[in-house]
């Protein structure tokens, strides 16, 4: 089958970000991740053969000097040597192992040193995705046309109910093309800067595109990549710092790290309550915002006015980025219930990227699993409890103690 990922950064913005975090935090660690598939697919007969036929393709996978000179311009908190260490970069396919069992379900795990396998959760996650569409025969049923008017409609709505929205839908995509599609469609809204009204008044858009997670499509359109670190960091530091000071640790080491820039935390690894109970003002006031990935994000909204409050900051000065498998509906829904009281901005994925008439999306993840902080020392269980009990992954009797230990 024709090779799916094709260019080196097909990727989210965040996995290499994070991967300078690792380098400059952890570099002999090692750990394991672990897929999850949360509707339990049964998948065709042959699947894992087909997919590790897409893995086997990113061998001879390189970064170009083009998509080097985006990244150091776009992405420029990342230092020269690290774009070095890129040009340097192979995959290396022993850390992934894929099998399916006799009733379907696949069975994948990565394992190696953390700053190396970090960049295959989203190639596979893409691949799965678009692999089974091909099989299922969506692909061949797609209406380009439909779908880019139903894009259109989206972002002209978007714009107009004043959404600051971005592309965050690689991982569960239909495909390459029609995420391509999506993005550029959103930028030509975005670019027509406002719309015309039945008396022929020109009105400005009150809301934006920004960008995309998508590093290689934000290079093709010239836009911003969004995205700065993911829950593993905090799952791994779980392990390190224990339970009640690992978000501590990590927004200071990250902080360090980038000296302030990458400013949005994603709080909700182990709950709202964990990270809250110690959030400091010099922590609070160091990150530009928050991201909402779970929970009921109006309540989610009011603990993180009331945390800022708490500590002598004005909420209306920090950033909240919701994104937790939103629509446009619930994008505006939110937006005129958040009122100007944060900046609020919204990372939407599936529902633009996989939102396609007669089709069912994936719901499937890749997910840290283990880790041991070098390769002398012993394995630990990672997990992931988030604000949604929906979402929890990783050693139930480990997510159970946790859980225990927070309380309610």
């Amino acid at each position: 089958m024709e090779q799916i990922v094709k260019h080196f950064t097909d990727n989210d913005a965040y996995t290499f970000s994070c991967m300078y975090y690792v380098l400059q935090t952890y570099p002999r660690a090692e750990v394991e991740y672990t897929f999850f598939d949360r509707n339990h697919t049964v998948y065709p007969k042959g699947f894992d053969k087909l997919l590790q036929e897409q893995v086997n393709y990113m061998e001879t996978m390189k970064i170009t000097t083009e998509e080097i000179d985006y990244m150091r311009k776009k992405m420029y908190f990342l230092p020269e040597w690290f774009f070095t260490f890129l040009r340097g970069y192979h995959f290396t396919l022993r850390e992934v192992s894929i099998s399916q069992d006799d009733e379907g379900h696949l069975d994948i795990k990565v394992r190696g040193k953390w700053y190396s396998t970090i960049i295959w959760e989203m190639i596979l996650l893409q691949c799965i995705s678009q692999l089974m569409h091909t099989i299922n025969g969506d692909i061949d049923k797609y209406d380009a046309a439909l779908e880019e008017q139903r894009t259109r409609d989206k972002a002209i709505r978007s714009l107009k109910n004043g959404l600051v929205i971005s592309d965050f839908g690689s991982r569960r995509r239909f495909s390459f093309d029609h995420q391509d599609m999506v993005v550029r469609v959103f930028k030509e809204v975005n670019e027509q800067g406002g719309w015309t009204d039945e008396n022929g008044k020109f009105i400005p858009w009150s809301g934006s595109f920004p960008g995309t997670s998508n590093v290689y499509l934000a290079m093709k359109h010239n836009l911003t990549p969004i995205g700065t670190m993911s829950h593993q960091l905090i799952e791994f530091e779980e392990n390190v710092s224990g339970l009640f000071e690992c978000n501590f640790n990590v927004m200071r080491k990250f902080s360090d790290v980038y000296d302030g820039d990458n400013g949005i935390f994603l709080y909700d690894c182990f709950g709202d309550k964990v990270f809250f109970n110690n959030l400091s003002k010099r922590m609070a006031m160091m990150y530009k915002g928050l991201r909402i990935d779970s929970g009921v994000e109006e309540e989610q909204l009011e603990k993180i006015i009331e945390k800022y409050k708490s500590l002598g900051i004005d909420p209306a000065t920090k950033q909240v980025v919701y994104s937790n498998g939103l629509n446009i509906d619930r994008a505006i829904e939110l937006h005129n219930y958040t009122a100007g009281r944060m900046q609020d901005s919204y990372g939407i994925g599936t529902h633009l990227t996989c939102d396609i008439k007669d089709v069912k999306p994936m719901n499937i993840v890749i997910k840290m699993t283990g880790m041991r902080i070098t390769e002398l020392r012993e394995w630990h269980d990672c997990v992931k409890l988030s604000c949604d009990k929906g979402k929890t992954l990783g050693n139930p009797e480990k997510c159970k103690y946790l859980q225990m230990l927070i309380g309610d």
